[in-house]
């Protein structure tokens, strides 16, 4: 017992997961170039194993192209890191004014490693778009989609059921929580490729009965998946509605048309419903209104800088409150456990996009580095009141 405590309190292995670290970064940065930011941070960061492989647009690939280097990831080396961490603070562990600055220290970076690994699991990141005089009270993920089924029957509002994208697999059939429907998912595609076919070309394997895919004659086809961080990739799914062993119709669903066409609706029971596939909503129970959108320039050019948003938060549930900020750079607004960045614009500088963070951690990397300093502090100050008084005896 005693060994593997040595083994795992040692100042080798803080040395060895740093410098794996440092690696992992290294290979980390050069696939970022291919993979874009969100995916390289799920395949090296957010994992525990991965693998690099020698890309196939460097040159020599035709002879380099079978090197892999396996390697920890860096959800390994963070569990190993704060294992090393712990066993040697306690093991070192004395309550003593000369160690007492030491042990805050450590403790600061202690809790520095596991908020980090509390960011990973708990932040969610999402963005809001808002038209200059509109509202919104949802925010939505630029990474995940959902399927969505509408009930529009209740006049006051609507009802939606969502079914997240990774559960519609290819010829499997799930129930609709809280509905009288079944879903079969035919086809799946992350990326895809749609076209309209003409009249005399062959029918599809799976054919389109309802929806504008069926007016259209609309064809989709599987396209290879594009990483980079401005990729526009069209997630689509052809799915059959039923209830019970009655199908209602056979769709065709894409997330990156459903604001051009109109929206896909059936009937069942005198009950008026809609479908979709699209990114992923996070519904508020407040509004956030746009009442204005601008923007300087820099000097000479038509760069925008110092994009700023007037917005009036409009919320119910907190006695009818109502009242106006202003967010731009490094004044985010912070609301109901959620923050606001600005972040872009569009639609010809009438819609401003903001960046949304729901982290529950947050607090714990400010008191982390609080600590870390604090325990600077008290160790100089011990070391130094020992250098005046050994002066002064001098």
């Amino acid at each position: 017992m005693k060994k593997i405590l040595k083994l795992f309190s040692s100042l080798r292995l803080t040395v060895t997961l740093l410098s794996l670290s440092m690696v992992v970064i290294f290979f980390g940065t050069l696939d970022q170039v291919e993979y874009g930011i969100h995916h390289t941070q799920k395949r090296y960061f957010e994992s525990y194993f991965v693998i690099w492989q020698y890309p196939e647009q460097w040159i020599y690939s035709n002879i380099l192209g079978f090197v892999a280097i396996p390697m920890p990831g860096g959800h390994l080396l963070g569990y190993l890191l704060l294992i090393n961490l712990l066993t040697a603070h306690l093991s070192r562990f004395k309550l003593t004014a000369k160690k007492l600055g030491i042990n805050v220290l450590h403790a600061g970076l202690i809790l520095l490693v596991i908020s980090e690994f509390m960011t990973d699991y708990l932040a969610i990141e999402s963005q809001m778009s808002v038209n200059e005089g509109g509202s919104s009270n949802y925010t939505f993920s630029i990474t995940e989609k959902e399927m969505v089924l509408i009930d529009h029957s209740d006049p006051d509002s609507d009802t939606v059921y969502s079914v997240p994208s990774d559960q519609l697999k290819k010829d499997k059939s799930l129930n609709i929580n809280g509905t009288p429907f079944q879903i079969n998912t035919h086809e799946y595609y992350e990326n895809s490729k749609l076209s309209i076919a003409p009249p005399n070309a062959p029918s599809m394997r799976i054919p389109i009965t309802a929806g504008w895919g069926e007016n259209m004659n609309l064809r989709v086809a599987e396209k290879d998946y594009d990483y980079s961080d401005n990729a526009s990739n069209i997630s689509s799914a052809i799915v059959t509605i039923a209830s019970g062993t009655q199908p209602l119709g056979t769709w065709v669903l894409s997330n990156i048309i459903n604001n051009q066409l109109p929206t896909q609706k059936f009937e069942h029971e005198g009950k008026e419903y809609s479908i979709a596939l699209r990114f992923t909503r996070y519904y508020l129970p407040y509004k956030i209104e746009l009442i204005d959108f601008t923007h300087d320039k820099y000097p000479g050019t038509e760069i925008p800088r110092n994009f700023s948003s007037k917005i009036r938060v409009q919320n119910e549930s907190q006695n009818d409150e109502d009242r106006e900020v202003l967010i731009y750079m490094n004044n985010p607004l912070r609301y109901e456990g959620l923050t606001f960045y600005q972040q872009s614009f569009d639609n010809d500088e009438t819609t401003s996009i903001f960046q949304v963070v729901k982290n529950p951690s947050w607090w714990m990397p400010y008191l982390s580095v609080s600590m870390v300093g604090l325990g600077l502090l008290i160790q100089f100050l011990y070391h130094f009141t020992k250098f005046i008084k050994k002066s002064a005896k001098s």
